[in-house]
């Protein structure tokens, strides 16, 4: 039943995502305002494994939406649009980090944003460290494993979208992150907590 409302509710997020496209297309600029506050978050956490400088991240951001604006007419709708501006974006990273070669990673300090006020300090201090070591050990990932494993589980990507956004094969994307589980479980099984 569950997927039944996943399709539906992405089948809405389709629908609402092409019309204020073409809306924005026609001058609304209240539609692609709409758009940049639907996936500003989305923009900013793949700037945040490319930026360390929140100014810097927020120009990326800019540029990113500048980018979408001048080519929302190439957007054909053959994929969903959040997955045509994260294309956008990882590119306009990837350019970036080819020009400096300074990355950082998707999992950032915004995951304590997910803290409850209810944690006691020990579980804030173990949170904390649990966070660095995951940082610690995605950082340690060859390159094209890191990349996926990010998009999969912090942007919440399918394989089918990763594959549109780096033009990597599904199959190709699955064994990375398949072999990048492997490699996280042996660097972070010390850290298993068992009740």
């Amino acid at each position: 039943m569950a997927s039944k409302f996943s399709n539906v509710e992405n089948l809405l997020i389709i629908t609402r995502d092409r019309f204020l496209v073409r809306e924005s297309i026609a001058g609304n600029s209240s539609a692609f305002a709409t758009l940049m506050y639907l996936y500003k978050k989305r923009v900013e956490v793949i700037a945040k494994r490319f930026f360390s400088n929140q100014t810097d991240i927020d120009d990326f951001v800019q540029e990113v939406f500048i980018k979408v604006f001048k080519n929302l007419e190439t957007y054909k709708g053959q994929s969903k649009f959040s997955t045509w501006l994260t294309r956008i974006a990882f590119n306009t990273g990837i350019n970036y980090k080819t020009r400096s070669k300074e990355t950082g990673s998707l999992l950032t300090e915004d995951t304590d944003a997910i803290s409850s006020p209810y944690e006691s300090p020990e579980e804030r201090v173990i949170k904390e460290i649990t966070r660095d070591a995951i940082k610690s050990a995605i950082s340690e990932l060859p390159e094209k494993y890191s990349h996926c494993v990010e998009m999969h589980f912090f942007l919440d990507m399918t394989y089918e979208d990763i594959s549109e956004t780096t033009g990597i094969p599904v199959n190709t994307i699955k064994t990375h992150i398949f072999n990048a589980k492997k490699i996280l479980y042996e660097k972070l099984k010390e850290y298993k907590y068992d009740k």
